[in-house]
């Protein structure tokens, strides 16, 4: 992905998808989504809260972060391709499963999230997720995610 892709999904509505907010909401941009899968982006800065302490003179980005911010893709790509946009139900983790962290992440990357279904029902969906930089894979995890009311 390049800087010059087309954003589908620039930062409002990213606020109108997800019920994340600063400094917890790690989607900056989706660069493409389909019925099945999603392409965001997670510009890394060194201004984000959890270099001050991972780790002091050799900032990293945390590996559960990533999967948080994989995980918060997949939250978009839910409720825009189930319809749920304005019901107000959420999208909340059941299960991490096969996270693997493979190439550390530092302030001034962009990580590219990919995520899809694995399977998909009404209460309960199973996803994929891939994080990279340059197409370098960074982490790549299995999750589930359960829909329900706020």
């Amino acid at each position: 992905m390049s800087d010059n892709a087309e954003v589908v999904y620039d930062t409002a509505k990213i606020l109108a998808a997800l019920p994340h907010r600063y400094p917890m909401l790690l989607v900056d941009r989706v660069v493409s989504i389909s019925e099945e899968e999603i392409e965001a982006v997670k510009a890394v800065s060194f201004n984000e809260d959890f270099f001050q302490g991972h780790f002091p003179g050799r900032p990293i980005m945390p590996g559960v972060l990533q999967i948080e911010a994989l995980a918060q893709a997949a939250g978009i790509l839910a409720i825009e391709t189930l319809g749920l946009a304005g019901t107000g139900k959420l999208v909340y983790f059941m299960a991490i499963e096969d996270a693997k962290f493979r190439a550390p992440v530092t302030p001034g990357h962009l990580l590219t999230l990919r995520t899809g279904f694995v399977q998909k029902r009404s209460r309960v969906c199973k996803f994929w997720g891939k994080a990279s930089i340059d197409d370098k894979v960074t982490c790549e995890v299995n999750f589930t995610a359960m829909i329900a009311d706020a």
